[in-house]
């Protein structure tokens, strides 16, 4: 399974100069429900919620969610083997829960705080 972040997301959804390759969307691909509203939050701050408002719903409607539950959440508030900020200790923690469900996840990230901290935990990155 690939979890992908908010910077992946992202990159799909504003054509960025690097952006992930049209099979990554053949995988199963997992994220957790904070990624809706990081997503959300960035498109409205770019003034782009009327012209990408269709495409981020259809997007969002594709992705399998992993709800903020107590486990992750509580996980969440344990320490990592490296810093991370808030948002990435959310996801870290949905890949966790994930994981200890017997998933295999393989994460997805542009962000180099979050590889070198899903890295550190022992996950596998997606060739993005």
């Amino acid at each position: 399974m690939i979890y992908i972040d908010t910077s992946v997301a992202l990159a799909h959804l504003l054509a960025e100069d690097r952006r992930p390759s049209p099979s990554l969307w053949r995988e199963t691909v997992f994220t957790s429900r904070l990624l809706e509203y990081e997503v959300w939050t960035r498109i409205n701050a770019r003034g782009l919620n009327v012209s990408h408002g269709e495409t981020v719903r259809n997007f969002l409607a594709h992705l399998a969610f992993v709800e903020l539950e107590r486990p992750i959440l509580t996980r969440a508030l344990e320490p990592y083997p490296v810093v991370v900020r808030t948002l990435d200790a959310l996801h870290l923690a949905s890949m966790d829960f994930l994981r200890v469900q017997g998933q295999k996840v393989v994460l997805a990230s542009y962000d180099g705080r979050m590889v070198t901290a899903a890295r550190q935990m022992g996950f596998a990155l997606a060739d993005v």
